[in-house]
């Protein structure tokens, strides 16, 4: 009987640590220039993912104009309001790595893979580098052409 007890009081502490350790963070987001996001005065990393340097570009459509890398105006696109992010881990200099997801229930890692603006990081889910084989397939963001390169006449 004692063995028992100690295996339930055990097992009832991981799963208060794991329950803990999940935090769901839920508010209003602002995309930063480097593709992470704030929420809640929070510093969100996306978890999973890893945003490659493409250069700055401008939407002109907006007033004023946004200037920022690919991935950050693809994000700042994506989100018309409120994210839900879901933390992984918290890092060191007080930020987090989390899911987060749209209103609609898109998670913006797997968003961000599928345009080819982002890539799986090590220990992704299986499902972004599917994502990944799939954008690179086709040419999408970073896996495509370099739009950008103004040639002359030589």
């Amino acid at each position: 009987m004692p063995r028992r007890a100690l295996v339930t009081m055990l097992t009832a502490a991981c799963l208060a640590c794991g329950a803990a350790a999940a935090r769901t963070i839920e508010s209003y987001a602002t995309v930063r220039d480097d593709a992470t996001l704030e929420v809640s005065n929070k510093h969100i990393r996306l978890h999973g993912i890893h945003v490659p340097e493409t250069g700055q570009t401008c939407r002109t459509h907006i007033q004023p104009p946004r200037c920022s890398p690919r991935a950050a105006l693809a994000l700042d696109f994506k989100i018309q309001g409120f994210v839900r992010c879901e933390t992984r881990q918290r890092y060191r200099d007080g930020s987090y790595s989390a899911v987060c997801y749209t209103d609609d229930g898109v998670d913006l890692g797997a968003y961000l893979i599928s345009r080819g603006w982002a890539v799986a990081a090590p220990g992704a889910p299986f499902d972004y580098t599917v994502r990944e084989r799939i954008a690179r397939k086709h040419g999408r963001g970073v896996w495509g052409i370099n739009a950008d390169v103004i040639t002359g006449p030589d």
